[in-house]
C-alpha cells in the first residue's frame, strides 16, 4: 500500500510540472516575405505535386500565422535560361531579383517501386490502384547567396487510387486527388514541417 502511494505522489508530481512553449527549430519570420515554387515530381505525372505544394503552403502558414508566402508558380521556363535542371544558386539569386523575396521553398517528390493493381472501367478507361513509395524533399534557399538554409526529407509507402499508366509512367489524374491520395500527401508534409512549429514540453 505504500509504494502505491509513493508512485501516486510521484505521477502527482509530474503532471504539476509547468509546461512551456518551445519556439520552432525553423523560425521562419525573419525571411519572409516567402517565395514558393510548385514542387517538382519525378517518374510521375498528373496532379499529385500541385496537392503537395498546396499543402505544404497551407501548413507552413497554420504553423506560423502571420508569414506571407508568395507561390511563384512553375520555374522551367527560368530554369532553361538560366541552365539548372532544379531550383540552384543561379534560379534562386534571379527570383530574388524579379520577385524581391529574401528566401525561397523548393521541393521535389520521386515515385519509386509502383505496383499497379486494377482493371478495365467501362470499355476503354483503365481503373487502377498502386502500391508506391513517395519521398518528398524541401529546401529553403536564400536568394542572396543561393544557399541552402534548411532541407528536410521524408517518404511513405501507401497504396493510392485514381491513377493509370501513361508512357509507362504512373499518371497521378484523379477526378479528387485529395480523397485519392490526399492522406499520404498530408504524411508527407506534416513530417517535413515539424521544424516549424512550436511544440509544449515541461520543465
Amino acid at each position: 500500500m505504500r509504494s502505491l502511494v509513493v508512485v501516486f505522489v510521484l505521477l502527482l508530481g509530474a503532471c504539476a510540472r509547468p509546461r512551456v512553449l518551445v519556439p520552432p527549430r525553423l523560425d521562419l519570420r525573419p525571411h519572409a516575405p516567402l517565395g514558393l515554387v510548385t514542387f517538382t515530381v519525378e517518374n510521375a505525372k498528373g496532379s499529385l505535386h500541385y496537392l503537395a505544394t498546396e499543402r505544404f503552403s497551407e501548413f507552413v502558414l497554420e504553423a506560423q500565422p502571420g508569414l506571407e508566402i508568395l507561390e511563384l508558380g512553375n520555374m522551367d521556363t527560368l530554369l532553361a535560361r538560366v541552365g539548372e535542371r532544379e531550383l540552384g544558386i543561379m534560379s534562386a539569386q534571379e527570383l530574388g531579383k524579379q520577385r524581391g523575396v529574401p528566401a525561397v521553398f523548393a521541393g521535389h517528390l520521386k515515385i519509386t517501386n509502383p505496383r499497379a493493381s486494377g482493371g478495365i472501367g467501362g470499355l476503354v478507361t483503365p481503373h487502377l490502384e498502386a502500391t508506391v513509395r513517395v519521398d518528398l524533399t524541401v529546401r529553403l534557399l536564400s536568394t542572396r547567396t543561393g544557399g541552402t538554409l534548411w532541407r528536410s526529407s521524408a517518404w511513405a509507402t501507401e497504396k493510392v487510387g485514381g491513377v493509370r499508366i501513361v508512357g509507362g509512367e504512373l499518371d497521378f489524374a484523379a477526378r479528387d486527388p485529395k480523397e485519392a491520395y490526399g492522406r499520404m500527401v498530408n504524411r508527407l508534409v506534416q513530417l517535413v514541417t515539424q521544424d516549424m512549429w512550436s511544440t509544449w514540453q515541461r520543465q
